[in-house]
C-alpha cells in the first residue's frame, strides 16, 4: 500500500489529460537526424523512423487515434502507407498506443520480455486509479528479448538493449551507430523531471546506470531522442544526468538523517530546479516522493 497514492495520482492524472486530449488537434512532425531517419513527435512518446529498400522501421506509435496521421506522415517521407517492423521501448499507453493498429497490419513488434508481459496482464484499477485492460494478441510484441536483438535493416546494424530497471523493468535503448543516433525512451525526460514508474519496477538508481551507458555510448555528434522533449545531444544528457544525481544524493542524504517525507516535502532540497523542470506532467512533490521511496526501501 506504501506506493499507492503516488500510483494513483499519476495514473488519474495521466488518463485524466488523455480522455481530455483532442487529438484531432495534433500534428505529426518530423526532424531529419540521419540519411533515412526521421524523430517524429505528435502526442506521447516520441518516435524514430528508418526507412529504406528493407522497408519501415518505428520506434514506438504513440496513442490509437493517432495511428493514420502517423501513417499519413510515413508515407509523405517515405512513400509506404504501413510500418513493417515496430520496436516499443516500453510498456505505457503513450508509447504502444497504436500496436494494435500497426499489428493488424503486419507490423513485426519487438520489445523487452517484461513489456509484453506487462501489456498481456494490464493493471487493476486498484494499481492505475483506472482498470487498464490487457492488451489484444495482435497488440503484443511477437518478438521478445531478455539483454537485446540486433536488427539489420536499411544499411543500419540497429542495436536495440536493456538496461537496468530504470523507468520501468522493461525499458529498452534503440542505437544507430551508422547515423550516430540514439533513442532513448523515457530513461530520458529532457528539461523536466523524470517519471519512474515504481509500481512497473522503476528505479532511480537504474535511471542513473541507464544514463551511464549511454553517455558512453556518444559522442560530440551524437543526436539524442528522448523519450519527451525535443532533440537533444551528449552535453544535455550529462547535464540532465548531473542533476538527478545531485536531487538522489542530497534525498539519500537526508533519509540517513532520520528526515521524514513530510519533512523532506517541506524542504527547498530541489529547489533549484522545481521552477524549470517542476511545471511539467511530474511536479517536485512527486518527484521527491519517487526518489523517496526508492531510496528508503535500500535505507
Amino acid at each position: 500500500m506504501k506506493y499507492l497514492y503516488l500510483t494513483l495520482t499519476f495514473f488519474i492524472s495521466f488518463h485524466t489529460l488523455q480522455a481530455q486530449r483532442d487529438f484531432n488537434k495534433v500534428q505529426i512532425k518530423e526532424e531529419k537526424v540521419g540519411e533515412q531517419l526521421y524523430m517524429l513527435t505528435g502526442s506521447g512518446g516520441n518516435m524514430a523512423l528508418l526507412h529504406g529498400e528493407d522497408g519501415v522501421f518505428l520506434i514506438d506509435d504513440q496513442f490509437a487515434p493517432l495511428t493514420e496521421k502517423i501513417l499519413t506522415k510515413i508515407k509523405t517521407l517515405t512513400g509506404k502507407d504501413k510500418v513493417d517492423f515496430l520496436v516499443n521501448t516500453h510498456w505505457h499507453g503513450d508509447h504502444t498506443g497504436g500496436n494494435e493498429n500497426m499489428g493488424k497490419q503486419g507490423a513485426l513488434i519487438v520489445a523487452h520480455e517484461n513489456v509484453r508481459a506487462r501489456m498481456q496482464r494490464g493493471r487493476t484499477k486498484l494499481e492505475a486509479g483506472r482498470a487498464v485492460k490487457p492488451a489484444p494478441k495482435v497488440a503484443l510484441p511477437v518478438m521478445t528479448f531478455e539483454e537485446g536483438i540486433n536488427l539489420h535493416l536499411n544499411g543500419e546494424d540497429i542495436m536495440v538493449f536493456h538496461v537496468d530497471i530504470a523507468h520501468t523493468d522493461g525499458d529498452a535503448i534503440v542505437y544507430f551507430p551508422k547515423s550516430n543516433v540514439i533513442h532513448t525512451g523515457d530513461t530520458y525526460f529532457k528539461e523536466r523531471y523524470p517519471y519512474i514508474d515504481i509500481n512497473s519496477g522503476g528505479h532511480i538508481n537504474g535511471v542513473l546506470k541507464t544514463l551511464e551507458r549511454i553517455i558512453f555510448l556518444a559522442d560530440g555528434d551524437t543526436k539524442i531522442i528522448p523519450g519527451h522533449g525535443s532533440l537533444s545531444n551528449k552535453e544535455e544528457l550529462m547535464a540532465y544526468r548531473n542533476v538527478l544525481m545531485t536531487c538522489r544524493d542530497r534525498i539519500q542524504k537526508a533519509i540517513k538523517a532520520g528526515k521524514t517525507l513530510e519533512e523532506i516535502q517541506a524542504s527547498d532540497i530541489t529547489k533549484e530546479w522545481d521552477e524549470s523542470w517542476g511545471g511539467g506532467f511530474i511536479n517536485p512533490t512527486s518527484f521527491r516522493k519517487t526518489l523517496y521511496t526508492n531510496l528508503k526501501e535500500q535505507d
